[in-house]
């Protein structure tokens, strides 16, 4: 095929995980349960953190803004597959494709941000104790997100625009459920190079380095615990990073393993498969890891659900009167 230039291509097409029509309404049902228990969950869990005044600090600061982040991250990528399972097409236009790229890089690095900056949280809460309130004060914390979202919506947008110089044949097929970045760099027709090295380059310094952080600060959180005296001390501290440590494993590991497996394996849809584990299943379990493994989650989400209750039977009661 005869590469053009980006501007007169309408459409790719989305592969998706299987050409079998038979399997496509199994794949349906299972994409729109783990998207509505990500949104619900999440949600809930936002919901719950808002209307409890003891949990606003800064640890659940962060915590409802990596769920609003886990929402939107989810919602860039397979809305737009289960539209095209239930119209049985697989077009995605130019322009769609880029700004679902551009949409899921970012919220992909503000992930990444808001890990390390709860593990910074957790640091300054075990190993400073004393000064938490003062370090991480509300200025603090607001002046640390909102320079993790001006990081990632440059980093997105240098890819973004980087990829907009590209050319692409006239069909492009995308052997994947959604218009991931380094896919979209390999399907070009044109040199990749400059892309490729800016990729990797960034991918190394904001994921390699934010994982460097979130290490430093748990070996100083480990020298920490291990200087308190009391079983139970050591416990309770411990357990304060126990859900952080399960959102971070679970995070990086399937983002380890999609990667692994994309430089392994030549199977288009083992790489889109491996893609799930970090894109959909890590942010369907993250409410659930922090409501499993944190007793003021799980107060918070039984006063709200009463509080709910309360709420409907309320309004049942002012219907019913004449």
């Amino acid at each position: 095929m005869e590469p053009v230039n980006d501007t007169q291509i309408s459409a790719f097409l989305l592969l998706g995980f299987s050409k079998e029509p038979e399997q496509q309404p199994l794949i349906f049902g299972l994409f729109l349960s783990m998207y509505l228990i990500t949104v619900f969950g999440n949600l809930l869990l936002i919901l719950a953190v808002g209307s409890d005044s003891h949990l606003h600090t800064p640890m659940y600061f962060f915590l409802t803004n990596l769920s609003f982040v886990d929402i939107c991250f989810t919602t860039t990528t397979i809305p737009k597959m289960l539209w095209n399972i239930q119209t049985k097409s697989q077009v995605i236009t130019y322009a769609d494709c880029i700004t679902q790229m551009y949409f899921f890089t970012l919220f992909a690095v503000l992930d990444v941000l808001l890990l390390s900056m709860m593990a910074y949280d957790r640091f300054v809460a075990i190993c400073h104790p004393l000064h938490y309130m003062v370090i991480m004060n509300p200025l603090l914390c607001g002046l640390l997100f909102l320079v993790s979202w001006i990081i990632s919506v440059l980093h997105s947008l240098l890819h973004t625009s980087m990829v907009l110089q590209l050319s692409f044949c006239t069909e492009v097929e995308i052997p994947h459920f959604f218009c991931e970045l380094n896919q979209m760099i390999q399907l070009a027709s044109s040199d990749t190079f400059l892309n490729n090295m800016v990729m990797y380059f960034a991918a190394m310094l904001l994921g390699g380095g934010s994982f460097l952080g979130i290490l430093y600060s748990y070996s100083k959180i480990v020298s920490s615990i291990c200087e308190i005296s009391s079983a139970q001390g050591k416990y309770k501290a411990f357990s304060t990073c126990a859900s952080h440590i399960s959102v971070v494993s679970l995070f990086y590991l399937t983002s380890l393993g999609a990667y692994f497996s994309s430089a392994a394996t030549q199977s288009p849809y083992s790489i889109a498969i491996a893609s799930v584990m970090y894109a959909v299943v890590t942010p369907m379990l993250n409410p659930f890891i922090y409501s499993l493994r944190n007793k003021d989650i799980k107060k918070a989400l039984m006063r709200f659900s009463r509080m709910t209750a309360l709420k409907g039977t309320i309004i049942l009661e002012l219907n019913k009167c004449p």
